[in-house]
């Protein structure tokens, strides 16, 4: 089964608890746990504040956000148009930050990774920036009956 939902909204702090809510509403069809809703609203808060504090500046903009299902796959993909990254390894380096005047903690991509099974970063100054999360939901569904996983046997 594929099912696939698509938002835009505007490049305000505001709506990055709006982007949280939404992916969280529709990963429910795939009955995920709190502790997986968790990890996928945490990533999306720094994919959505990446795109509204470094990709637009503050300024006015759009943020894309989509998030597809299929079978127990969530794929998310937060994209703006704004300035772009000159270099992707230096921006995903823990603690580097653009912005230290805004006491950015420069761990956003860091927090991506860990709570997100895949990420990938794709941009180009003056283009924008899009940044594609994967996260398999109901891990647990691999046990056994007797609570040990498949892949330890």
């Amino acid at each position: 089964m594929k099912n696939e939902m698509r938002v835009e909204f505007d490049a305000k702090s505001v709506n990055e608890g709006f982007a949280r809510v939404t992916v969280a509403a529709f990963l429910t069809q795939l009955d995920p746990t709190l502790d997986e809703i968790a990890d996928v609203k945490t990533a999306v808060s720094e994919a959505v504040t990446n795109a509204i504090i470094h990709g637009y500046e503050n300024s006015e903009g759009k943020v894309g956000l989509t998030c597809v299902l299929e079978d127990d796959m969530a794929v998310i993909t937060v994209e703006d148009k704004g300035v772009g990254m000159e270099d992707i390894q230096k921006a995903m380096e823990p603690f580097y930050t653009t912005k230290p005047e805004l006491e950015r903690s420069g761990m956003g991509f860091a927090f991506m990774e860990v709570f997100m099974d895949e990420m990938q970063v794709e941009s180009k100054p003056g283009t924008g920036t899009k940044v594609t999360m994967k996260k398999k939901i109901g891990a647990k569904e691999d046990e056994n009956q007797d609570g040990c996983s498949k892949s330890s046997h």
